[in-house]
């Protein structure tokens, strides 16, 4: 639930515990603690903003009452206090048993099976995928259903792109077209409704992986052959997309790809190996991801979890090796994106660390507006960019209302670019407005695509060249530069207006040459 004073304080519920979550205080510290209630239980010195309350039982109401405890006081400050209830225990329809006879041995096709398995769940069962690999192409779930996927269960993609025939409606960088189905499709896309699909879980302790990059280039390969003909057109201007792989690879499958949603979980498990992104939600509302593993190096464009024109997204206790955006926040791309005018809103990112790949990325596809991102308590440390806030001057739209504390990020960089230029411009270039850093670490470095370490830019902040749309509303307040080898102190700022620094300081290390 969020309280009366938009204080959030949920839970993710299994038959035998609560993944207790809530928002950090504004005035939290970094030596200060929280304290669960739950009747005459106390969970107590909790250091991070989401907790486990095991020993429960099923279908169950429980009474939950969260505080704050400072190390300057004695008693414990009230925050918030809910009742959830425990998740009832569902039957389990063994996908390997009658009539299904799915076969895990990672080389039998068990689309059929799988997807028989996934209609006939009813809203008191869940799928199982019990230990083993069980490859299939493209699946698809519906309302109030559940997928389980055991220790040792794997769910592998297919790398044979008619696996994932037919093709469905779907959104990829901010232009909705006929796509590859994904692994796992959640819903149907569609941006003149709300939400269609709702309740939607996939938990467990095993893996979902995709058909990784032989899947990738199979579907490039194939795709740029039926596309000759449009990609001669185009002649010189293909230089306004990213590269040649840009229009024949807009079509590759997503792992999961949840579409007109409310209420998805994902819970407990491995992902990746898509090839491309990994999860991606648009249209969606209530989504909440926790305790997963994200893996996807190697995968051009393979992004960890990507919110798209959805809102109230919540993202923790996650750690990510991604070839791409650990996180990539979008809500299209214009003219299209700005028409239907859906925007990312009320994210939430916490706990969550990352071992290689580009960062948390809000754009470049950002026409329909993005605004009220929240992240704390994350090691972005090993990131390429960090926090990388971008847009064309042709996308129009929003970025505001960010809040990014106590967090150690490689660099933080907002800024218009010139790169996926394409389409017919909205009009005017976007707003960038109202951040906030507080309390990080910032060190200053790129981490290359080969391992290796050099300095860069620590804060980056450069606007449009229109004066009315620079960036603005800037604070970094108690943020310390460098304190790594091969990191930078260095700041630049142009085409932007009221940054404000207080306690802003530079470890004395090498720092980039400046003329």
């Amino acid at each position: 639930m969020t309280t009366k004073t938009g204080f959030l304080f949920r839970a993710v519920p299994r038959a035998y515990s609560l993944t207790v979550y809530w928002d950090k205080p504004e005035t939290a510290g970094a030596s200060d603690r929280y304290r669960l209630r739950i009747g005459d239980r106390v969970i107590d010195g909790i250091d991070r903003t989401f907790a486990v309350i095991d020993g429960l039982d099923p279908d169950t109401e429980y009474s939950v009452e969260l505080s704050l405890q400072r190390r300057t006081r004695t008693e414990p400050e009230a925050l918030a206090a809910a009742t959830f209830r425990t998740a009832v225990v569902k039957r389990m329809i063994d996908v390997t048993a009658a009539p299904y006879h799915a076969i895990g041995d990672g080389r039998t096709l068990n689309t059929d099976a799988i997807q028989r398995a996934l209609d006939d769940c009813g809203q008191d069962e869940a799928v199982l995928i019990p230990a083993g690999v069980f490859l299939t192409g493209a699946l698809r779930m519906r309302s109030h259903s559940e997928l389980v996927l055991a220790e040792d269960a794997t769910l592998q993609g297919s790398t044979d792109p008619r696996d994932y025939e037919p093709r469905v409606k779907a959104r990829f960088e901010g232009l909705e077209m006929e796509c590859y189905a994904s692994l796992i499709t959640v819903g149907e896309l569609d941006h003149t409704v709300g939400c269609t699909t709702e309740d939607v879980t996939i938990r467990g302790k095993g893996s979902i992986l995709g058909g990784g990059a032989e899947l990738m280039h199979r579907v490039i390969d194939s795709e740029r052959i039926r596309l000759r003909d449009e990609l001669a057109r185009l002649g010189e201007a293909i230089h306004e997309y990213e590269n040649a792989d840009t229009i024949p690879g807009r079509v590759r499958p997503r792992l999961i790809d949840v579409n007109n949603t409310r209420g998805f979980t994902l819970d407990g498990l491995t992902v990746g190996r898509s090839s491309s992104w990994n999860i991606h939600m648009t249209y969606c509302e209530q989504v909440v991801t926790c305790g997963c593993t994200f893996e996807s190096v190697g995968v051009w464009n393979g992004d960890g979890w990507d919110p798209d024109s959805s809102e109230d997204c919540v993202l923790f206790d996650c750690r990510f090796h991604t070839g791409d955006d650990m996180v990539a926040i979008k809500s299209g791309k214009n003219p299209e994106g700005n028409a239907i005018g859906r925007p990312t809103s009320h994210v939430r990112i916490f706990g969550c660390s990352s071992s290689s790949g580009h960062g948390v990325a809000i754009g470049s596809e950002m026409s329909g507006g993005v605004e009220d991102i929240r992240i704390w308590d994350c090691d972005f440390a090993a990131c390429r960019y960090g926090i990388h806030i971008k847009g064309t001057a042709k996308r129009g739209g929003y970025v505001r209302d960010v809040t990014v504390r106590d967090c150690a990020i490689a660099a933080i960089t907002i800024h218009a670019v010139s790169y996926n230029d394409d389409g017919e411009g909205a009009g005017s270039a976007p707003m960038f407005e109202r951040y906030r850093f507080e309390h990080l670490d910032v060190l200053g470095r790129l981490r290359t695509e080969n391992g290796s370490d050099r300095p860069t830019t620590a804060i980056l902040i450069r606007g449009f060249d229109d004066p009315e749309h620079w960036v603005r509303d800037v604070t970094l307040r108690d943020i310390r530069l460098g304190a790594v080898p091969d990191g930078s102190g260095r700041i630049e700022l142009a085409n932007c207006r009221d940054v404000r620094m207080d306690g802003v300081s530079a470890v004395g290390v090498v720092t980039t040459k400046v003329d």
